[in-house]
This record gives C-alpha cells, structure tokens and sequence, in this order.
C-alpha cells in the first residue's frame, strides 16, 4: 500500500488542509467509524446495551456447545440421574455467585478486558501478564478446539448410525470448521456479526424444540427413568470435582458482560440485574434438557450415545430427526464464530499494556479485523485438535480457567481490605466471594489429588513459561529479545497488512 494511503488512515492527507478534500472523504471515513464500532462492539451491539440486551448477550453467549456434550461426561461422573440434574443446577448458582462476583469489580474498575485489568489493580502486572499468557496459550484456543469438535461429532454423527464416527473424520472436520471461522472473521468483521446473529437465532430454536418435547413426553408419563434417581450414583470428591469441570464448561461465559462494562448502559442497575436473571434463566433451561433427554434414555443409553441430542432426536421427532443434528451443529458452529469473533478484545488490552506481542494485538488496515490474533488463535486450536479429544481438553480448560476465576475473586476480597475508598456501586455480600473462591480452591486442587494426570502439570508449566516471557520481554527488556521480536513484527505486519489500533479512523 502506498503511503499517501497509510497516511489517510492516520488522518495525515491532504485532506486536512483542503476542506473539499475532506468533505469528499467523510463517507469513507463514517463507514470505517461504522466497522470499527462493530469490531469494538460484538455481537451487533450498539455502544449503550441496555437490560434485555445485556440478557440476550448472557443468554446467546453461555448456550452453546457445551449443553449437547457435557451431559455425558457429568452423568459418567456422578453415575445417577439424580446427582446429575442436581450438579447442573448447583453449576448454575455456582455461576450466578461467581458472575455478581464479578459485577462488583466490573463497577468498581470500569475496564475492558475482563479479569486482566482487576488481577492488575489488586495484585499488580505479573499476575496479570500470567492471565492474559494462559489465556492467549491455553484457554481461548482450548475453548475453541473444544467446539469445533462438538461441532465436527454432530455433522458427522448422521453419516455413521449405529456406530461413532472415526476420529480421523472428526479431527478433519474440525479443523476444517477452524479454518473457514478463522478466514471468516480475519476477512469481513459485518459477515462474522452476521453470520453471528443467524446462528444464534438457530441456537434457541434447537433448545426451545429438545424442552417442548420432553414438557411433552413427562405429561405422557416418561418418568420411569426418573424413579430411585439417586441409586448406583458414585461420588467421590475427585468424581465430583470432574463432574463440575464439564457442568461449568457449559456455564462458561457468564462473565462475558465483563469485557463491555463501558458499553452498558446503567451499569450499576443493569449488570446485576442482567446477571440474576440471565443466568437462571440459562440453568433452567440446562436442567429441562437434561430432563428430556432421560424421558427417552436410561443412564446407560445415554452414556453409549455418542451424540445425545442426536439420539434424542431419533427416538422424539423420527422421521424429522434430521433437525437435530443440523441445528446442533448451527449451535456449536455459532459458539465457535462467537469465540473467535471476541478473540482480540483481551489481546488488544494487553498489549495496551505492552503485556503481549504487540502484532497480535494490531488491526487490519484494510478490513478493520483482529487478524493476526484470530489467526493466532486458530493455529493454536488446530494445535489441541491433534491429540486431544473433547473430556481431555475440557479438563484441561477448566483448570486453567478457574485457578484465575478463583485469584480474581480473591482480588475482589483483597481489595475489600486494601482500597477501602474506592467507590463500589455494587457490593455484594462478602461471604459469596468466600464461597465462590473456596469452592474454585477445590475445583483446581481435588482432580490432582484423586486423580492426578499429566495433562495438570502441562497445564501448571504452560502457565509458569509465561514468567521467563514476562522477565525477557516485559520487566527487563533485553535488547537481544527485542531484536528477535522486532523483525518479526515488521515482517508480519508487511504480510497481513496491519497497524495498530490508535492508528485506525475512530
């Protein structure tokens, strides 16, 4: 690109000195504010979100992937249908306790990023560093792989009744799935919101028809399923903690009004408010589609079906079963899109911060996108689709993710005691800080101490790496790093044609 065209993206043309010019260039320069404020804003939303779209957003962003795989692995865990309703249901206040958690920090410290800006004012910017490198690491392309291959299981399961599909065919076709969502959202930041928006609506659709038919089936009398609901359940705190790790998995995503504290219109009123009623409103409808899918299965049905809301759908809506697995699919795809669409809000603010690679957090000149952080995440994710499958990688996210909701909640603790002035417009009780750090204190320790695996000290060495990055890169600065990483940044930015995002029309 030339530079008389770098220079217009900066506001530096000639246009300043010459008022025809200028004129001449406003409808340009409004569509790029427009695309920007998209990009600023996902999901479609304007700059001031009010109550019922604070809801929607809680809503569209927790229902996803996670309600058509972790029956599964929570019933394997538990044993019982009834401790399996009563995990999904205690998942969900679980959530509820930790978003209001949240609430109060996100009135307090009104900025973008989520836990990273409140790890940085309790605990200062290692902490905060080590968030934002497990995030970039290990949590947001795990989540995305995990998707991906809830996706690829469903678009497949049809092809193969009977019997699972290969694993081969659902690495591919979730790798697949990566790359196009990857390309979609590098390209066109209007066909990723809309795109967005379309899957959302299929999303409901999916959900509202599995709770009808099974409200349909209980008045029928399909409860025997139901009867000593608690008999042959084993439980034991490593089975417990394992049985949470996929319940919250499909929770994840309640504290997503976090990173848009700026754009909600009356905070103080309205992220609690969308919190109490968005999330129940989430955990009632997990718990009715756990409902239905055992007014058509055993436990033992369930735990073979590789696809539970497949298998559902043969039993209900034969011979329109292929709805089932077509709009589960549009659900999980459209989770992914949604993940991937939000990837470079987090990375923006650290390297704000000048936490993180400063490439990965600069903007498509030319199509105002996140690429080179959407395109970073979608190689990673391909990275876990190879050896991973589906409860391995939950695990492993789960892990990570709750080892900083729990610090964070601790910050909010801290800060009770060592920032006293600072004005709280919400302030919750403190005993649900304590609980919810307590109860994030044992999601983190009980599997490794029932049941350690390698895949936690992975998990531990990937977030530690992130202090020899920290003390090389950020604390010290070594001229010998930045020689390294310099070169890298010029050529990369040459490539994907980015410049970072104060350079952008606003």
């Amino acid at each position: 690109m030339g530079e008389e065209s770098l220079r217009r993206r900066k506001g530096e043309d000639i246009g300043e000195e010459d008022g025809d010019s200028t004129q001449s260039q406003e409808p340009q320069t409004m569509n790029l504010q427009k695309e920007a404020k998209l990009f600023l804003f996902p999901f479609g939303f304007p700059p001031w979100v009010g109550l019922i779209s604070g809801i929607c957003m809680i809503v569209g962003t927790i229902i996803g992937s996670g309600i058509f795989v972790s029956p599964k692995s929570v019933l394997a865990n538990v044993g019982a249908v009834g401790p399996c309703l009563t995990t999904w249901a205690a998942c969900g206040i679980l959530a509820t306790l930790g978003a209001l958690c949240f609430a109060e920090l996100g009135t307090m410290i009104t900025k973008s990023g989520g836990e990273y800006p409140y790890l940085m004012e309790a605990f200062g910017p290692i902490p905060a560093f080590l968030f934002s490198w497990t995030s970039l690491i290990v949590t947001k392309p795990s989540s995305f792989a995990i998707i991906c291959l809830s996706f690829a299981e469903y678009a497949s399961a049809p092809f193969y009744p009977g019997c699972d599909p290969p694993r081969v065919v659902i690495k591919c076709l979730a790798a697949a799935a990566i790359v196009i969502i990857t390309l979609v959202n590098s390209l066109s930041v209007k066909l990723g919101s809309y795109l967005q928006n379309f899957l959302t609506a299929a999303k409901m659709i999916i959900v509202t028809i599995i709770i009808v038919s099974g409200i349909v089936l209980l008045a029928q009398g399909k409860t025997e399923n139901f009867k000593d609901s608690f008999k042959d359940s084993t439980i034991s705190v490593s089975s417990l903690g394992l049985a949470f790790y996929n319940g919250l998995w499909a929770y994840d995503g309640w504290n997503q009004l976090n990173y848009i504290t700026e754009e909600l219109k009356n905070p103080y009123r309205n992220l609690p408010l969308s919190i109490i009623i968005g999330i129940p409103l989430v955990t009632v409808c997990y718990v009715l589609i756990n409902i239905s899918y055992f007014t058509v299965m055993t436990s033992t049905e369930l735990l073979q079906s590789q696809a539970v809301a497949v298998t559902f759908g043969d039993r209900v809506l034969y011979p329109a079963s292929w709805i089932v697995p077509l709009f589960v699919a549009f659900s999980t795809i459209g989770s992914a899109n949604g993940t991937c669409f939000t990837a470079g809000r987090l990375v923006y603010v650290a390297g704000r911060e000048g936490h993180m690679l400063k490439v990965l957090s600069y903007i498509s000149i030319k199509r105002l996108t996140p690429a080179p952080a959407i395109i970073f995440y979608g190689a990673i994710a391909i990275i876990y689709i190879i050896p991973g499958d589906i409860d391995t990688l939950i695990n492993y996210f789960s892990f990570a993710v709750w080892i900083f909701y729990g610090l964070t909640v601790l910050a909010l603790i801290v800060m009770r005691f060592t920032r006293k002035d600072v004005q709280r417009p919400i302030r919750v009780p403190i005993v649900i800080p304590v609980i919810v750090m307590l109860v994030s204190v044992l999601l983190v320790l009980a599997p490794i101490i029932s049941a350690p695996e390698l895949a936690y000290l992975y998990c531990v060495l990937f977030i530690l790496s992130g202090l020899i990055v920290y003390v090389l890169f950020v604390h010290f600065q070594f001229s010998w790093a930045q020689k390294i990483s310099e070169p890298i940044t010029t050529h990369l930015q040459m490539l994907l044609e980015v410049v970072p995002a104060e350079e952008v029309p606003e």
